[in-house]
């Protein structure tokens, strides 16, 4: 697996879209996220149909021609510089086809932002763009809004990157599997990998890759099934190393942590666990497609290149 192209770093009065690509986002904490941007010299522009509720599916913000309008249209615009999502939800799935994937690889490399439902479209750009995109929080996310080490890392990831080439993790973890491992930096929300497994823009494993999971609301035995069949679909195969992020709002730790010692342990590479990205407090930012290093024993990720140029 070989490192991706890394779009430019933002500058002060860079322009930035807000897109809602999933879930309908709340206007208090949308308008919150916008004044977060705004306090870092950036000129935030809300897409039209960000704030839609889908008439007949209320967990969609908007119809999913609507959605994908609104994505192609910031993406396509010469004077965009960054696409940041408002929130995950569910959504992108529906609307991922809808995309016109050439005009998006030609309109060049810009900074892409979010994580959760967004899984299936930092897969897409991996695929179809071959575009280094930034598993990080979203602008109307209220671990965002409220979280000074959340915004702090994401505003160094967009305008100083090489101060963050070295991402330590936050949380008291040990190794699950100890150990050193390179490779590029991949993955996102577990349940969204499973689910993405034989669709058009799904890569066809992990190989080569330091994978990147977590997941927020699931029982034990969903997250069993989603390792399961990304096991069993060979999809994990000559994955170099994991890391593994927050599992909010899933059963007690120390049950998730068991099931990731019998499933994951098994496949001879480090695995270093709690590294502060995902549905959490001050969820850390993960650059996509670039080369790493990932040290499990000291909790550390080193980047071999920062992530934006």
């Amino acid at each position: 697996m070989k490192p991706l192209v890394r779009p430019a770093r933002l500058a002060p009065g860079a322009r930035v879209a807000v897109v809602a690509p999933s879930g309908p986002v709340p206007e208090e904490r949308l308008e919150a996220g916008l004044d977060v941007l705004r306090g870092w010299d950036l000129d935030p522009v809300v897409a039209p149909h960000v704030l839609d509720r889908h008439a007949g599916f209320d967990y969609l913000a908007g119809t999913d021609a609507d959605r994908a309008a609104d994505f192609q249209a910031a993406w396509c615009d010469p004077s965009v510089d960054a696409v940041l999502c408002a929130r995950g939800g569910y959504g992108v799935q529906r609307m991922a086809d809808l995309l016109d994937w050439d005009a998006i690889r030609a309109a060049g490399p810009k900074v892409f932002v979010g994580f959760s439902d967004i899984t299936a479209l930092h897969e897409a750009f991996a695929t179809r763009v071959g575009l280094v995109t930034l598993h990080g929080p979203m602008a109307a996310g209220i671990d965002f809004i409220k979280n000074a080490r959340a915004q702090d890392h994401l505003k160094a990831t967009l305008f100083a990157p090489e101060t963050v080439c070295t991402i330590t993790s936050p949380g008291p973890g040990a190794a699950l599997v100890p150990g050193r491992a390179r490779g590029v930096l991949l993955g996102g929300c577990l349940c969204l990998l499973a689910a993405e497994l034989g669709t058009p823009h799904a890569r066809p494993s992990a190989r080569g890759g330091l994978l990147c999971l977590e997941d927020v609301g699931e029982e034990t035995y969903r997250l069993d099934r989603y390792i399961t069949q990304l096991l069993r679909a060979g999809w994990l195969d000559g994955v170099t190393g994991i890391l593994l992020g927050s599992w909010a709002e899933c059963d007690a730790y120390e049950e998730v942590r068991a099931l990731l010692v019998d499933r994951l342990g098994g496949l001879g590479v480090p695995v270093a666990e709690e590294f502060g990205f995902g549905h959490c407090a001050g969820g850390l930012t993960i650059p996509f497609g670039v080369a790493a290093e990932l040290d499990a024993d000291a909790g550390t990720l080193t980047l071999e290149e920062p992530a934006l140029r």
